[in-house]
């Protein structure tokens, strides 16, 4: 009774540490005695179970026979070797090598069972033994550790599989050759090199937030893939700081990321009274502080996802100021004009900021000053355009145009100063 009452404690402290059922540790157990039976006492190609009853340790052995006939076994011939085997021959017709010790036809099953079945399995009781040698012992205890080991690894599946997509928190354990290794304790995370922000520096024991991007099962257990990179670990910190973005009020419609420098993500609004800009942002700027925090810093421009084209390319270059944005269909591209003094804040530092833009838009950004003759390519190019200075035609309409405001709003300060003449 000790041991049972000793044996009952390892099962509850296996199920709470490490989520494995007690259900899947008696059936690990029942295979090892089964195992360590037939190891003994059993008969190669016997198929054994032991039933192992937790309450008074008393232990049941049976032999399983299925029920077979011509057309689902074949009988080898006399010049075959007919000696019995663990694995199932069977044919391109699908039948199974006939196994005395493992199969029964159907005639002689109904002998022992009337309403027996082709495919029915036949249990035959076993005498029961208590007193194992050595060799069965060690093999029962190594059934016991891998089927163990197989419950913890699908208990661990089941529970990080279903996260991911989603940010889990873990404890640094080590750093080997630039591989940050996260401990969750009872499953490990790899951060390799590419998945780090540039920049970043991890030490053990410090707690560290990653995107689990995949699950992956080896033969020496489940490893969490991780990432800090990815862009829609941008979308899962915004989620955890705004309930808006959490609740799918307001959706991430697209993110664009240089990791450890700048991002951009666009945002929409399925409410019409939820600003989705303002929902990301916070107030004050508070929430999207704390995810540039999280992330070393790095700056995030949140900008407002629209249908219409020229609206999203303009909103995508902030924070420059765009005077206008004509798309081109067929080769998906637009030209973009900004006034001079906006052409660096438009282009970015090492194009970055019209790279971002492109890549949130889908669409290739060429850009130009409106006193320049040269347009800046989002892919890097310099492409030349005809006419130059005051003579290049959109620079020509787009002065007098400004002229004629400048002309307009003249004559309402001269209409305001002559009225208030008038008054005095």
């Amino acid at each position: 009774m000790k041991d049972l009452k000793t044996i009952s404690m390892a099962l509850t402290q296996l199920e709470e540490e490490r989520h494995i059922p007690k259900e899947k540790i008696i059936d690990a157990i029942e295979q090892a005695l089964a195992a360590a039976y037939k190891k003994d006492y059993g008969k190669r190609g016997q198929v054994i179970r032991a039933h192992f009853n937790l309450e008074t340790g008393d232990t049941e052995f049976s032999q399983i026979k299925k029920v077979v006939d011509e057309t689902t076994a074949w009988f080898p011939e006399e010049t075959e070797t007919a000696e019995a085997s663990d694995h199932e021959e069977t044919r391109d017709d699908g039948r199974v090598r006939f196994n005395p010790e493992a199969h029964i036809m159907l005639e002689d099953a109904k002998v022992v069972k009337g309403n027996v079945a082709l495919g029915d399995e036949v249990v035959f009781d076993l005498e029961t033994q208590e007193d194992f040698g050595r060799i069965a012992a060690q093999t029962a205890k190594q059934v016991i550790i891998q089927r163990i080991r197989e419950a913890e690894r699908e208990s661990i599946v089941g529970e990080f599989g279903g996260r991911s997509g989603e940010i889990i928190s873990g404890i640094v354990s080590r750093i080997e050759r630039g591989m940050v290794f996260i401990d969750f304790n009872r499953a490990v995370g790899v951060l390799p090199p590419e998945e780090q922000i540039p920049g970043e520096h991890y030490r053990r024991g410090e707690r560290l937030k990653a995107y689990l991007y995949h699950v992956e099962e080896t033969p020496r257990g489940v490893t969490l893939r991780l990432s800090r990179t990815h862009p829609r670990f941008i979308e899962k910190l915004l989620a955890q700081e705004s309930p808006e973005v959490a609740s799918g009020v307001v959706e991430v419609r697209s993110i664009a990321r240089e990791a450890g420098s700048r991002s951009k993500v666009a945002v929409f609004s399925t409410d019409e009274h939820v600003e989705p800009v303002g929902s990301c942002v916070g107030q004050r700027g508070v929430r999207i502080t704390t995810v540039m925090n999280e992330l070393g810093g790095e700056k995030i421009d949140i900008i407002e996802w629209s249908p219409d084209a020229h609206t999203y390319v303009a909103k995508a270059l902030s924070p420059s100021k765009v005077i206008d944005v004509t798309v081109n269909e067929e080769e998906h591209k637009a030209f973009v004009e900004v006034a001079d003094d906006q052409l660096s804040l438009a282009i970015g530092k090492g194009g970055q900021n019209v790279r971002l833009a492109a890549k949130l838009t889908g669409w290739r950004i060429d850009i130009k000053g409106v006193s320049a003759d040269a347009i800046t390519s989002s892919d890097g190019e310099s492409v030349t355009l005809e006419g130059e200075g005051d003579d290049f035609t959109p620079l020509k309409e787009l002065k007098e145009a400004l002229k004629e405001m400048h002309a307009d709003d003249s004559k309402e300060e001269k209409v305001e100063d002559e009225s208030g003449s008038e008054n005095s």
